[in-house]
């Protein structure tokens, strides 16, 4: 059976070597999988919410209906009957679509840091995962293994990249946590730590916002990333909401991200104008003070109006301020 007919089988490659022996003999000696109900299967409660393109969703529930589910879901047992998914939120998903009332399981007793590993690396090699997700799968993975925070792994990447440069030693704490995110990014086979640090942690640099969409689902990550263009908050806001509630297309985002800026660079002077309009000011006030306005009365009333005007101007625009 080829490939594309398998679109629902799982690629956990990772999850024997980040966890050793034990899930491999566990795999082994499941040759006849447990079948659950499948309401009695929780999520994770910390489990943030993921963006699963529904179009690839409803492909694999079709070969789920037609194929069933080749590969088991992998759970933990919970307090009476119940069990946690701990991989193949995406199967199970799919069987919900396909209305399922039972799927293949096997049943596995671990602890919390384990099941955070497994669903880590089960996330991370998901075909719809988009590179913010990634990003932050993979510093979570990998703070886990350190006992740090994610913020602490970007520091480590930085001060041996730092290092490098300037031909330094790393020192011996240093050099251990380098090894290690070496070896769990081995693990997932798509990143040196140089290149994790280069192309990826910068997305974490998006707006805060467009990074609450991604993360959440709401967005696709192509879609969000066009947005991140605006840097008007408002106007960026609003633009996300209107990808959302109207499933803009990306072609039509960037029209609207084309309009919006066509818009600002009309009604902003540019720095030639403004730049014009104070020589104009300067030299007109060069020029007035020689003039021989006083002695002519009508002359000397419309300078009076013309500086009342501009005094009121130049008070309105402090009171703004």
């Amino acid at each position: 059976m080829s490939k594309k007919e398998q679109p629902y089988t799982s690629h956990l490659k990772g999850v024997a070597a980040l966890l050793g022996e034990s899930f491999n003999q566990t795999q082994s000696t499941a040759n006849s999988p447990n079948t659950v109900a499948i309401n009695l299967i929780k999520l994770p409660s910390s489990q943030p919410r993921r963006y699963f393109d529904p179009k690839k969703l409803e492909e694999l529930s079709c070969s789920i209906k037609e194929l069933g589910i080749l590969e088991p879901l992998l759970v933990r047992p919970l307090p009476g009957e119940e069990y946690e998914l701990v991989a193949g939120e995406r199967r199970l998903r799919a069987a919900q679509l396909a209305l399922l009332t039972e799927v293949p399981v096997v049943i596995r007793e671990m602890d919390d840091l384990t099941t955070s590993k497994l669903q880590l690396v089960e996330n991370l090699q998901r075909e719809d995962l988009n590179p913010v997700e990634e990003t932050e799968g993979i510093l979570e993975l990998v703070s886990i293994e350190l006992g740090v925070t994610k913020n602490e792994v970007i520091s480590i990447l930085n001060s041996s990249a730092n290092a490098k440069k300037r031909n330094l030693d790393l020192t011996e704490n240093v050099f251990r946590q380098m090894e290690t995110i070496k070896s769990v990014l081995s693990t997932i086979g798509k990143f040196s730590a140089e290149s994790f640090r280069v192309s990826r942690i910068p997305l974490l640099n998006l707006p805060a916002d467009v990074l609450e969409v991604l993360r959440s689902g709401q967005l696709e990550y192509t879609k969000a990333r066009a947005i991140a263009r605006v840097r008007d908050e408002e106007t960026r806001k609003q633009l996300l909401e209107d990808a959302k509630v109207l499933n803009l297309s990306l072609n039509e985002i960037k029209r609207k991200i084309q309009e919006i800026e066509s818009a600002a660079q009309s009604e902003t002077p540019s720095q030639t104008e403004t730049a014009s309009i104070k020589e104009r000011v300067d030299d007109t006030f060069q020029r007035f003070k020689k003039a021989k306005v006083w002695d002519d009365p009508k002359k000397k009333s419309k300078v009076e109006k013309l500086l009342a005007q501009l005094e009121a101007l130049m008070k309105t625009d402090s009171e703004v301020k």
